[in-house]
């Protein structure tokens, strides 16, 4: 049993994120360092400063730029566009863990009884032409009158060209190749994932070992996690109360995740036995470097927000979905960190046409005290924001 104070515990997680201290992350090989340490970044398209999977890169990554993300995607194929937790960036070689929900697709297709010959279309299709969007498999001019839904993420609709689309790619007969905007463009993923690794079979031979697989991911994902209901187990498949507590049980039993008490905490949280060296550098006091980060609003970090509020205080919500006159701050606003405290949030927007960087309004924290050593570290943290989003002006109206 570790045994922290609330500050300890915050300084563990914002070590292990890479968000504290010199940096631990550098450039692409730092982007799949910090990737295969959490398992995966949540995609959101929304581009208000950058999209979420970049902006939770810049926090953490040195000399990170938007190609790099691309690149890896895209070029390097050691990253891909899988369903995790909701939309979300993995690594290639965690293809294998995810094919019984590939499976459950394949059966979810049976559903669909012009859905075999529309594959075949779109297949032949693919195979002459390359790379396609739905709006190209228009031409094709598939017909098909059903209302499809995606067994394993969230997709639906009547569009038949975007639903033949998506369920090659739900059974893992097609990948995302690459994306202009929002609009996504699919091949055959046997020209991109090795054959070997593309047909592997399940390394998790029941549903038990897929739970401790996936709750052992999780808790590294964020770093601390309780046995609790949390954001942080979305779209785990039959992951209940009964299920969660066994996969815990499971694992503590061998000796995979161990449990941490933390003062004024009632309830226990638990980190993979893999970070135990950070506690160690923790206890031993050592001076840490203070970083100011802009941090995104889905970050790994974030994902359980109510376990954000007993460590940091700090009360986030993401207000995108929230109409605009009820939001207490703003549309997209991103929240603020210095050293192991959040000192606030600012709402931030890219003037792309202009190439300027606006910073609309910074809401400090109400204990937080405003000195000029502060506004320097804030100021110096929207110059880095600003070069990361390519702009060359910056403009603060807070």
């Amino acid at each position: 049993m570790i045994r922290l104070t609330k500050q300890q515990a915050r300084q563990f997680l914002l070590l292990k994120h890479g968000l504290m201290g010199e940096h631990q992350f550098v450039g692409k090989s730092g982007i799949m360092e910090y990737t295969r340490q959490v398992g995966c970044i949540q995609y959101d398209p929304i581009d208000i400063c950058g999209k979420n999977a970049e902006l939770v890169l810049q926090s953490r990554i040195s000399g990170f730029s938007k190609n790099m993300l691309d690149e890896l995607l895209y070029q390097d194929r050691l990253l891909m566009d899988y369903p995790d937790k909701n939309l979300a960036i993995i690594p290639v070689e965690a293809w294998p863990y995810f094919e019984r929900y590939r499976q459950a697709a394949r059966q979810h297709a049976e559903s669909y009884p012009q859905m075999e010959t529309l594959i075949g279309q779109v297949r032949a299709h693919i195979q002459q032409v390359g790379p396609v969007s739905s709006n190209e498999l228009n031409t094709l001019q598939l017909e098909g009158d059903f209302t499809w839904r995606s067994a394993i993420h969230w997709s639906s609709g009547n569009n038949v060209s975007r639903s033949v689309l998506e369920q090659m790619y739900s059974t893992g007969e097609l990948v995302i190749h690459h994306k202009k905007g929002t609009r996504k463009y699919y091949d055959l993923a046997e020209k991109y994932i090795q054959a070997d690794l593309l047909h592997a079979p399940d390394p998790l031979l029941n549903e038990l070992d897929h739970h401790k697989w996936r709750v052992l991911r999780r808790i590294g994902a964020v770093g601390l996690l309780w046995n609790r209901a949390s954001d942080a187990w979305l779209n785990i498949w039959g992951l209940k109360t009964e299920q969660r507590n066994i996969a815990f049980q499971e694992l503590l039993l061998e000796e995979r995740i161990v449990a941490v008490e933390v003062e004024q905490m009632k309830e226990r949280l638990y980190c993979k036995a893999e970070d135990l060296p950070l506690f160690e550098l923790i206890l031993q006091s050592t001076e840490l470097q203070e970083r100011c980060e802009l941090i995104a609003p889905l970050d790994n970090l974030m994902w359980d927000r109510k376990l954000i509020y007993e460590l940091f205080e700090f009360d986030y919500k993401w207000e995108i979905y929230t109409p605009a006159l009820k939001r207490k701050f703003g549309y997209y606003v991103l929240p603020l960190l210095y050293g192991d405290w959040f000192i606030g949030r600012a709402e931030i927007i890219v003037e792309r046409k202009y190439g300027r960087l606006v910073v609309k309004h910074v809401w400090y924290e109400k204990d937080i005290k405003i000195t000029e050593e502060l506004v320097t570290v804030v100021q110096e943290c929207f110059e880095r924001f600003s070069i990361f989003n390519d702009c060359e002006t910056i403009s603060i109206e807070a």
